[in-house]
């Protein structure tokens, strides 16, 4: 399958500039998976500039209706 980097920059909400996995979805997931978290498309764009990226967070956010 051909990454669609491009294509998927132009949608990525994360906020950190310098991040290498920018666009690349499935190295982004793979990354914050490993760590426990969830990538910044998961999360609003408020949620997502606290880069608090774990599952408790989501959870929050879907119990208030956010997501």
């Amino acid at each position: 399958m051909e990454c669609k980097q491009n294509a998927n920059t132009k949608t990525c909400n994360c906020t950190y500039a310098g991040c290498p996995r920018r666009g690349i979805c499935c190295d982004c997931l793979s990354y914050h998976l490993a760590k426990r978290q969830l990538p910044a498309c998961c999360f609003s764009a408020d949620a997502e500039r606290t880069y608090d990226r774990s599952f408790a967070h989501f959870a929050r956010q879907v119990n208030d209706g956010q997501r």
